[in-house]
C-alpha cells in the first residue's frame, strides 16, 4: 500500500492500512453490489479518475481481496471479482451503510447529490417484479438541472434485465416522471415516500405504474433502516 500506515500490530489497524485509503470502502461497496467490470464500476464511483480506480484496484488485489479474470468471449477484456476474503466484506459493508443511514444527518446527506450515480443506483434496485411481463421504459425529468444532465430513461425488458439510457432509447415512454434530483435522492434514501413527495413530483403514464412505484422504484438497500437523527 501506499500510505505509511499505523505501525500497529492491533488487526483493527492492520484492516484500517488496507481498507481505509481513500474510496476503497466505497469501491469495495461497488464490488460486493455485484459490480465486475471496469466501466461499471467507473458509473458507481464517478467522482473517482480512472487513474485511481486502476490503483485501488491494484492494491485491493495484491492485498488479496480482488481477483482480476478474463471475460469469456471477450479478448483483452478482464473483470474484477471478489476472492473469498473480498466476500467476507459483505457484512462490513452493509453495517457500515446501515450505521450511515441510522447516524448520519439527513441535510449532510442530501447535499451530495449526483443524479448519474443516483440513476445507476436505481437501475441496480429497481424491483422488476410488479411490472408488467413486456419492456417497460421510464423517463425521468430533473427539472432543476442544465439540460444535458435533465433527462434519463431506464429500460426494462421482459426477464428483468434492466439498462440506463443518456439518450433517448427510442422505445416508446410508459410512465413520465418530473422532479427535482434531492426530492428522488430523499425517495431513495428512504428519508420519503413517493406518496409523501407527490406535491413535488409530477407523474404521467400507465396508472398500474404509477400506483406500484414505490414498490418497484430501485431503493437504496438501507432504506428501510430508520433515521434517527434528523
Amino acid at each position: 500500500m501506499t500510505q505509511a500506515g499505523y505501525k500497529q500490530f492491533c488487526p483493527v489497524a492492520m484492516a484500517a492500512e488496507v481498507l481505509c485509503t481513500r474510496w476503497t470502502m466505497v469501491l469495495v461497496r461497488e464490488l460486493v453490489a455485484g459490480t465486475t467490470r471496469f466501466n461499471d464500476l467507473r458509473r458507481g464511483v464517478p467522482k473517482m479518475s480512472p487513474a485511481l480506480l486502476s490503483t485501488r484496484l491494484k492494491e485491493l488485489e495484491m492485498a488479496g481481496i480482488v481477483e482480476r479474470r478474463p471475460v469469456p468471449a471477450e479478448k483483452g477484456v478482464y473483470g474484477y471479482h471478489l476472492t473469498d476474503a473480498g466476500k467476507d466484506l459483505r457484512p462490513l459493508v452493509e453495517t457500515l451503510g446501515l450505521w450511515g443511514q441510522k447516524w448520519v444527518e439527513s441535510s449532510a446527506t442530501l447535499k451530495n447529490l449526483d443524479p448519474s450515480l443516483l440513476m445507476w443506483d436505481m437501475r441496480r434496485n429497481l424491483n422488476p417484479a410488479p411490472l408488467p411481463d413486456r419492456r417497460v421504459v421510464v423517463q425521468f425529468e430533473y427539472a432543476d438541472l442544465p439540460a444535458s444532465k435533465s433527462l434519463w430513461w431506464l429500460v426494462v425488458e421482459p426477464k428483468g434485465e434492466v439498462d440506463l439510457c443518456w439518450s433517448d432509447p427510442g422505445f416508446e415512454i410508459d410512465l413520465y416522471l418530473t422532479t427535482d434530483l434531492r426530492t428522488m435522492t430523499a425517495i431513495w434514501m428512504g428519508l420519503e415516500t413517493v406518496d409523501g413527495a407527490s406535491d413535488k413530483i409530477e407523474v404521467l403514464g400507465a396508472k398500474g405504474l404509477r400506483e406500484t412505484m414505490q414498490v418497484w422504484l430501485g431503493l437504496s438497500p438501507f432504506a428501510k433502516q430508520r433515521k434517527l437523527v434528523a
